[in-house]
């Protein structure tokens, strides 16, 4: 949920980007978990070793380590990380922050039955959005699952980042490695608008 600029996720190419973005509150950090991870969560969605993509000052990460489980967050944003330790020793929870590309996760090393994305998918089109997809393949052990909360076409007008389509999410996973379980209509809480924006909320399987 970027604004504007040439590079819509220049905090994945300028190193000097990422902490930018957490010198004013951004929209997207709102001090809570996103109400559909919440649900997820209830559910028993969430299962294993877990690891939050993008994870800015850490909600889903100490989410899911609220639950007992292994829990990894990674972002770009230095600051964003050190939040998110914060809010880790604050609440007693066990939780692992690491500053890392979500667009280089081979290089993780690690495996994960259980991934979080919420926010990030919508930022990458055309190639970046295939080194993600490629890079999950790689943390996301046979049989586990990829959830995706990200901009939907169905929210009216042009700002912020891509709005998805059906389509976008369907096309970016090769069936031969994944299965698409569930996508459905979904909301977005972000500041300081007062009404959940449209989302999309989608579960995918690693085959």
């Amino acid at each position: 949920m970027h604004p504007h600029s040439d590079d819509p996720h220049p905090e994945y190419h300028d190193p000097a980007a990422p902490d930018t973005l957490y010198t004013v509150k951004p929209p997207w950090d709102i001090d809570r978990p996103q109400a559909a991870f919440e649900s997820l969560a209830e559910a028993g969605a969430l299962r294993g070793r877990v690891l939050d993509l993008g994870c800015g000052t850490g909600e889903h990460a100490l989410l899911a380590a609220s639950l007992g489980l292994d829990a990894t967050g990674i972002d770009l944003s230095g600051q964003a990380l050190e939040t998110a330790r914060g809010k880790a020793a604050e609440r007693g929870l066990k939780a692992t922050f690491v500053r890392h590309s979500a667009l280089e996760l081979s290089g993780l090393g690690d495996v994960f039955d259980t991934v979080l994305d919420c926010g990030l998918f919508h930022l990458f089109d055309g190639d970046d959005r295939i080194a993600l997809v490629s890079g999950l393949a790689t943390v996301v052990r046979p049989g586990g699952h990829y959830h995706l909360l990200g901009f939907s076409d169905r929210q009216p007008g042009t700002w912020g980042p891509h709005r998805l389509t059906r389509d976008d999410i369907e096309s970016a996973f090769p069936t031969a490695d994944w299965q698409l379980d569930s996508l459905e209509p979904a909301t977005l809480d972000i500041n300081p608008t007062p009404t959940p924006v449209a989302a999309w909320l989608a579960t995918v399987t690693r085959r």
